[in-house]
């Protein structure tokens, strides 16, 4: 049955792929685009592939979450991605786009977990943020009032008498999702109001909770997490929000601000005690693997580089728990379509 599927897609990629180029150099390249969070990753798992396999070409492009989604769930042919990186979980939304375009076979693998992360300038005093302050400081209308704060004492009198400026991904960006509703959605429900809210209207309590504010206290750096780095290290008193690699990697010039008084590592990120721990995932195109068999094969590399004391590991990625990793590879190996209907 897996074979008839993978067979009829197959005519129309084979067809696509003869008119941009011979049908060898197509189905030797892998094309992936998505999260400028897992985007590393991937690259470290590409380059380690290529090398062991020089007949094959992976490209891998950093576009965020939202856009890769939008490319990937195109079509088939091969002017479409194969693979897309995501640092959130696949929408209802998107899956259905993925469907009407005649993307059937979609395939979820988890590769790991992150910690979103706020960051400070390396050498400044240690911050200790909650949930509250955090959506308090960057809703646009904090639990459904006018925003009035412009410094971090106005949210609490303790916190440092300074502007309040924090550089984060665009809308376009997983992350910026994840920060939604990890960290501003959970600060928001803290008021019985808002949850009151929740339960009688969906669409206003997401404006209220998720909406930031577009005053220049909170500032769209884009998708380049390394530029939102040297940024937020050359400017003492500003934060960033990325994920947590970005902070091990450049320990030299940030640090990380503790949320609820759990500073983002790597075992409060794998216990899931850090507020902003998330899982990071890649979505594959099953109607692609015939036509590339090389998809597969990268598979296997990611599986391999993905485990304890793995190559991923080394570079800021937090390994899955042993059920998930092995519920995970078996996904990969087994190409297993994911069910639309366990999608929000």
């Amino acid at each position: 049955m897996k074979k008839m599927l993978f067979a009829l897609p197959l005519v129309a990629l084979v067809a696509a792929c003869g008119s941009g180029g011979s049908g060898a150099d197509a189905t030797s390249q892998i094309k992936i685009v998505g999260s400028s969070t897992v985007y590393p990753f991937t690259t470290a798992v590409a380059e380690q592939f290529q090398r062991a396999n020089p007949g094959t070409s992976v490209i891998v492009e950093s576009t965020g979450t939202g856009s890769g989604m939008k490319l990937f769930c195109g079509g088939v042919g091969e002017q479409h991605p194969d693979i897309v990186n995501a640092s959130r979980r696949m929408k209802k939304s998107e899956y259905d786009m993925c469907a009407a375009a005649g993307v059937n076979q979609v395939i979820e693998i988890p590769v790991g977990i992150d910690g979103l992360t706020m960051i400070a300038a390396q050498g400044t005093d240690a911050l200790d943020l909650t949930v509250e302050d955090i959506y308090a400081a960057l809703a646009k209308n904090p639990y459904g009032k006018d925003q009035a704060a412009q410094n971090w004492s106005d949210i609490r009198p303790d916190l440092p008498n300074q502007k309040i400026r924090v550089l984060g991904p665009p809308p376009t960006s997983g992350t910026r999702d994840s920060f939604a509703e990890l960290i501003l959605e959970a600060g928001c429900k803290s008021n019985a109001d808002m949850k009151a809210l929740k339960d009688s209207d969906e669409d206003a309590f997401k404006a209220t909770c998720h909406t930031i504010r577009e005053d220049g206290a909170y500032v769209e750096a884009g998708e380049n997490d390394n530029l939102l780095v040297q940024k937020v290290a050359a400017d003492p008193g500003t934060l960033g929000v990325l994920g947590y690699s970005f902070l091990e990697e450049n320990a030299d010039k940030v640090q990380p601000v503790s949320i609820g008084g759990v500073t983002p590592n790597e075992e409060t990120i794998s216990n899931l005690s850090y507020p902003g721990a998330r899982m990071l995932y890649i979505y594959v195109k099953g109607e692609h693997v015939a036509a590339k068999p090389a998809i597969k094969d990268f598979l296997s590399a990611y599986s391999a580089a993905w485990g304890k004391g793995g190559m991923l590991a080394n570079r800021g990625l937090v390994p899955m728990g042993d059920a998930d990793m092995a519920t995970s590879a078996k996904t990969a190996s087994e190409l297993t379509p994911l069910d639309g209907s366990v999608l929000k």
